[in-house]
């Protein structure tokens, strides 16, 4: 069972920027489920430190744009809906209490905790764009996005150094590059995941991402039955490397899952040389309600197809 985060706000807060962010309130101490302690996860022979080819997201193509000069800040806390968060160097989180709030052109340098981004439940319509997101190599900050609300949008972001990448159920997640995760001790690592179905009326894209987990464990994309039958999402058009499973599609012991279109993916061996360490894809209902397997090759155009 892999550890999350039920609703905590963390740190103590040093700067008001904008209207509509506080500093938070007093240090409030997690709590958490952890998962059973695992082995130290290895790394893969050759990690890359940028996409193989031109045109798929990297470091030249998310993140802040270059030259950009940022105001720095400790934690914030978003309590105005419409906020807009641009141009800052936040050391710490943003913790996210308001609907229609955008946060772009920002650098989330993440402290020891659980998030760099947060969005609580009974909040929508989160945008990020154009930001890098990242733990400090040397303490666990979990998550780089987690959304526990409705509707996010994460676009030409940069995710990397954290437990697991970005954790959503309903949403759009495009053009970002999500990679290079850090390992501490019981850690399940996954760079864009999702563990049940998406809210009523909404669904899951994943779409043009390079998506790259550097260890053995546990997947680039990892569609999980935690808590509900997995349904409604497209991943389509992505570059996936490493983890045990590139590609956890979606199947488990709740249910069937349905309506999963898995499109026009490439699958590197650059990492390991089945795409995971195990392999490219596990967990894939062929015969679930819409699901739809199509296009997936490895890098030299050879057909990918689920075990």
């Amino acid at each position: 069972m892999r550890s999350y985060v039920g609703g905590w706000c963390l740190g103590v807060g040093l700067i008001v920027l904008l209207s509509g962010c506080q500093g938070s309130g007093a240090q409030e101490k997690p709590v958490v489920t952890q998962p059973p302690a695992t082995a130290a996860s290895k790394s893969g022979s050759a990690p890359p430190s940028k996409p193989p080819e031109q045109g798929w997201p990297g470091p030249d193509n998310t993140g802040v744009r270059k030259g950009l000069k940022l105001r720095k800040s400790g934690p914030i806390r978003v309590t105005k809906s419409g906020t807009v968060i641009d141009g800052v160097e936040v050391t710490g989180y943003i913790t996210v209490e308001a609907d229609n709030v955008t946060i772009r052109n920002t650098r989330v340098r993440g402290t020891k905790g659980w998030w760099g981004i947060l969005q609580r439940e009974g909040r929508d319509g989160l945008k990020v764009e154009d930001s890098e997101i990242f733990g400090n190599g040397k303490q666990r900050t979990q998550f780089g996005i987690l959304n526990q609300g409705k509707m996010i949008t994460v676009r030409r972001v940069d995710v990397h150094t954290i437990s697991n990448g970005i954790l959503t159920q309903q949403g759009v997640i495009e053009d970002s590059y999500v990679h290079d995760p850090k390992y501490y001790s019981g850690d399940h690592t996954d760079m864009i995941m999702s563990t049940g179905p998406p809210a009523a009326g909404t669904e899951l894209i994943i779409r043009h991402n390079t998506v790259i987990n550097t260890l053995d464990q546990t997947g680039a994309v990892a569609l999980f039955q935690d808590f509900g039958v997995v349904k409604n999402v497209t991943v389509e058009g992505n570059l996936l490397a490493g983890g045990g499973w590139s590609l956890y599609a979606g199947a488990g012991a709740k249910g069937k899952s349905s309506n999963i279109k898995v499109i026009d993916n490439v699958f590197s061996r650059k990492v390991w040389p089945k795409g995971g360490s195990a392999g490219p894809v596990s967990y894939w209902d062929s015969d679930g309600v819409g699901n739809l397997w199509r296009g997936n090759t490895w890098e030299n155009g050879e057909t990918v197809t689920p075990g």
